[in-house]
């Protein structure tokens, strides 16, 4: 700022009248009053020059604008913080759609997600992996329509037998074009609770088998 301490000694004031002493900047008060000091001190023969005087309470109002809006944004952000909270706690016991490459299968609950067309195509396939790599189950899903299509896995492999509860790797693909084309795909969870604890992260959801997964990834709910 164009006012400082050594501006103020030089105007006849003490550093005590122009900054308080567990201060560290001109607060609005000091700065009119070391303003008016220096209009009445100056020469008479080089007085201040509008344009200086004209940039010094610019630049004022500059600094005490920016402390404003920086106070507005803690305010906006603080709000928006509760109004997740809010909303994520609703969410508890309810399943919601994440993107993911991983599955959870449950006792007596199917593995359940989406995968994301960007085009229309003929075959659509998902594979479903155990955590060696090795493919499990794949579902055939045939000709889809662009956008997100939903399949469900019951956990019955192909002899028959029942697949083990536990988490999954999920991989997708479609004929797009004649291209064989890689999807992503959105994975289903059941909501078991909210954390509000880090603050750089927001609010997080606990997903179970998939993990914590931050607010602001929910794609859907269901």
């Amino acid at each position: 700022m164009a006012f400082s301490i050594d501006t103020a000694q030089q105007l006849g004031l003490s550093v005590v009248d122009a900054v308080k002493p567990k201060e560290q900047e001109l607060g609005q008060e000091q700065f009119l009053k070391l303003m008016t000091t220096q209009l009445t001190h100056q020469d008479p023969t080089k007085p201040m020059e509008n344009g200086d005087f004209l940039a010094q309470m610019a630049q004022f109002s500059t600094v005490e604008g920016i402390g404003d809006l920086n106070e507005s944004f803690q305010t906006f952000a603080g709000s928006m913080t509760s109004s997740q909270s809010l909303e994520a706690a609703g969410l508890v016991g309810k399943s919601v759609s994440v993107s993911s490459t991983k599955g959870g299968l449950g006792f007596g609950s199917p593995l359940v997600g989406n995968i994301k067309l960007n085009s229309a195509t003929n075959q659509a396939t998902v594979n479903i992996k155990d955590q060696t790599g090795a493919v499990v189950k794949t579902l055939n899903l045939g000709s889809q329509s662009e956008g997100l299509k939903k399949f469900e896995w019951d956990g019955i492999l192909d002899d028959g037998s029942y697949a083990t509860p536990g988490v999954y790797n999920i991989e997708a693909q479609a004929s797009i074009n004649g291209q064989n084309t890689a999807l992503e795909t959105f994975m289903g969870a059941k909501v078991e609770s909210v954390d509000l604890g880090d603050p750089q992260k927001g609010v997080v959801l606990n997903l179970g088998q998939l993990g914590a997964v931050e607010f602001s990834k929910v794609e859907q709910v269901f």
